[in-house]
């Protein structure tokens, strides 16, 4: 923002070092701006009871409840280090009852103030004695009330009482406290709407809307203010990515249209199967889009094992039909290399351009790893720069500086969230102009999120399986409630091993001593069960000697040598390893028709996207697919839930929406990959469609009108303060 002091100043300033300091590192809040953007999570009204029923979905959380007092006892107990007391106080709020344990000298004040009858704000967090909910040494502010004075009395109990997102060291209260502090310097803050838009949509200014969502007088005021702020969080958004657009339309690109007779056709002719009707249409908007003068951006989100790397492969062929090079780009090498097989085995003499046997309408297609031997790369990189290879499919290794093509018409980015901004920005440098850019992901995105994160591209969905695709049957094995089921998960395995088929155990973590999940912090869940995730290694040596005696059973994980992880690979997409134990790299891309069962360790460590994804390396021939995730949760927790809704719908839309619900909204804009704060507090993508969708078409007239928005200087600096440098890098591609 341009300099405002009472706005941009630290909070130390304001609230002293001590709480500054707490705010900062527990919430991420630094100045009375980010403090002004905290908003409430809800409100109590102390003239009804807030609900207790719904703590159970809240074990391990910071709460804050306002309950009345029912009963309160004082007991004296016999520890191991002697005697002490201990109270116990039941509050109730109508909806539920809720037990508060205070012990040792902490009993003094809370007995002589927590007396039946009384009211009062409780914040703690919540957790479970022998079966029971509690909150142990909670703090509480009592909410008494003058009675002499009826009128205080009624303005007091019908007063709204926000409550903050808190943390241990700092209760909903003393946010609230904190929030007053800085609340007059609200009327400072630079509304980024232009006025004629919040007029036309009936919207409060900003200065209005602060006070309001902190200070409600009435529930139409809360309401009121969560609609403006909704908006701008929307419209910001949106604007930054209408700017990226209109940005990306004003450059130069080459035309690209397939040659009539040429490599594309020679190779529709030689398809043993019709493309489905999803394929020809998602097709037709990418072939319009590589006709136009400026470059493609589209999103091409898939279901698992919908035909994306058909439907892009085409797309590639048309280009080098008209002399242009088109680079495939994949997460990592097992994909490359799956990718660069698949490739090469449906184009056949048409991928051997210029070799003996090869046809003279084909192209030489390349593979571009890090771990290839000097010879290959020599040669791999002189085709690329000559133009002898028409098709490269790669890693990371296609972005260093030595690759330098001939002619790079089209860049095929798969699995793009795998991807950093940067990465994808060298790739596309490497074009004399432009290349036009398509972008596939099997993560169905929901059609908010594709607005949002996904906002500068163009968006086809192929939600169509091809013919001859075999339905997959999911079901949970609850391997400690039901120990024989987990048994009966493996006599399966060996079943569909005797019937010529093979099978995946996906294992969250690899068990070599230096693992990737030892540095991650344990879950809530994790610590509950209080052992680390299943490993490949000790679950491969387990299955060997007990229920899969006798089978050929391997491991692939992302440590090994590459070499190794190839040969693995190819030896089991050659049917000679039936049985592969492996970490989540053979999460997306890895295609062995043959594989029917997949049975997936520790299922509730997984995401519901990622589940979706494993499922869907299984299923893949005309044999019908099974997946078993195996769980120790118990069934009425969280996971197992997660769980049950993977199992009861292969529809990945859904699922993603599912997911979308159970996760941050934060995690969905990508705040991991961008390291900076989600701007989103008041939006929430899934329930905002439609003020998503009306951001969406204001923002991109504005753009139109203005695109550097000389006019409007306070959206110019709204736009500054939300999206800084590295979160506006961030968005540039999703």
């Amino acid at each position: 923002m341009e300099h405002v002091p009472a706005l941009d100043e630290d909070l130390k300033k304001t609230l002293g070092p001590a709480t500054a300091k707490v705010l900062a590192e527990q919430l991420g809040l630094h100045t009375a701006l980010d403090l002004l953007h905290h908003y409430p999570r809800r409100y109590a009204e102390r003239g009804e009871l807030t609900s207790l029923a719904d703590l159970a979905d809240q074990l391990d959380e910071h709460v804050t409840v306002v309950a009345q007092v029912a009963d309160a006892r004082l007991m004296t107990y016999q520890g191991s280090r002697g005697g002490g007391k201990r109270l116990e106080v039941t509050i109730t709020d109508g909806s539920g009852r809720l037990q508060l344990v205070f012990f040792g000298a902490g009993v003094h004040k809370p007995h002589k103030e927590l007396l039946p009858g009384s009211r009062a704000m409780f914040a703690g967090k919540v957790s479970r004695f022998n079966h029971k909910l509690q909150l142990a040494h909670p703090a509480y502010e009592p909410l008494g009330a003058d009675a002499s004075d009826r009128d205080a009395a009624t303005a007091f109990a019908n007063q709204l009482i926000p409550i903050y997102p808190a943390c241990a060291k700092l209760e909903s209260w003393k946010i609230a406290k904190c929030v007053d502090a800085v609340l007059p310097s609200a009327q400072e803050a630079v509304d980024p709407l232009p006025p004629a838009l919040r007029e036309g949509r009936g919207l409060v200014p900003l200065t209005e809307a602060l006070l309001k969502i902190h200070r409600p007088a009435t529930k139409a005021d809360v309401e009121d203010a969560r609609q403006r702020l909704k908006w701008d969080e929307a419209f910001v958004l949106q604007v930054a990515l209408a700017r990226r657009r209109h940005a990306d339309s004003q450059l130069p690109a080459v035309a690209r249209r397939p040659a009539p007779g040429g490599l594309l056709d020679a190779f529709d002719a030689k398809l043993p199967f019709t493309l489905t009707e999803g394929q020809q249409t998602v097709s037709r908007e990418i072939f319009d889009d590589l006709a136009t003068s400026h470059p493609m951006h589209r999103l091409l989100q898939g279901e698992v094992g919908s035909g994306k790397t058909m439907v892009a492969l085409r797309a590639m062929l048309a280009v080098v039909d008209c002399g242009g090079q088109a680079a495939m780009l994949a997460p990592t090498e097992v994909l490359a290399q799956q990718h660069h097989r698949s490739i090469t085995e449906m184009m056949g003499e048409l991928a051997e351009g210029g070799m003996l046997g090869g046809s003279d309408q084909g192209t030489k297609v390349v593979l571009l790893t890090g771990s290839m031997g000097t010879a290959a790369r020599r040669q791999a990189l002189l085709d690329l720069v000559t133009g002898e290879a028409g098709v490269v499919i790669g890693t990371h290794a296609l972005i260093e500086d030595k690759v330098q093509f001939h002619d790079l018409g089209l860049v095929v980015v798969d699995e793009q969230h795998r991807f950093g901004v940067e990465q994808r920005d060298a790739l596309r440098s490497k074009g004399k102009q432009p290349p036009h850019l398509l972008v596939m992901t099997a993560t169905p995105i929901p059609r908010t999120v594709a607005m949002t994160v996904f906002g500068d591209l163009e968006t086809s969905v192929l939600d169509q399986l091809p013919a001859g695709r075999s339905p997959i049957a999911t079901h949970v094995v609850p391997a400690k409630d039901k120990p024989h089921f987990l048994t009966r998960a493996w006599e399966r395995v060996r079943e569909e091993v005797e019937n010529g088929h093979q099978a995946y155990v996906v294992c969250p973590r690899i068990g070599d001593g230096e693992d990737e999940a030892g540095k991650k912090k344990a879950s809530a869940e994790d610590e509950a069960e209080k052992r680390p995730p299943l490993a490949v290694l000790e679950i491969a040596e387990q299955l060997s000697r007990g229920p899969l005696a006798g089978l050929a059973v391997e491991v692939l994980h992302g440590r090994m040598d590459p070499a190794d992880k190839d040969d693995v690979m190819r030896r089991f997409a050659a049917g000679e390893v039936k049985v592969l134990v492996a970490t989540t790299v053979i999460e997306v891309g890895v295609n062995v028709p043959n594989s029917t069962v997949m049975v997936i360790m520790d299922a509730d460590r997984f995401g519901v996207s990622q589940l979706h994804q494993l499922r869907g390396r299984v299923g893949r021939g005309s044999a019908p697919g099974l997946c078993l995730l195996v769980s120790e949760m118990h069934e009425a927790s969280p996971a197992r839930a997660r769980l049950a809704a993977v199992a009861a719908t292969l529809d990945g839309f859904e699922l993603s929406r599912i997911d979308l619900e159970q996760r941050r909204e934060g995690d969905v804009l990508g705040q991991a990959q961008s390291g900076v704060r989600s701007s989103l507090r008041m939006l929430a993508v899934i329930e905002d469609e439609e003020v998503i969708a009306q951001a969406r078409e204001e923002a991109t007239r504005v753009v139109a009108a203005d695109p550097e928005l000389e006019h409007l200087p306070g959206l110019r600096t709204a736009l500054g303060a939300l999206l800084d440098t590295e979160r506006e890098q961030y968005l540039e591609k999703g």
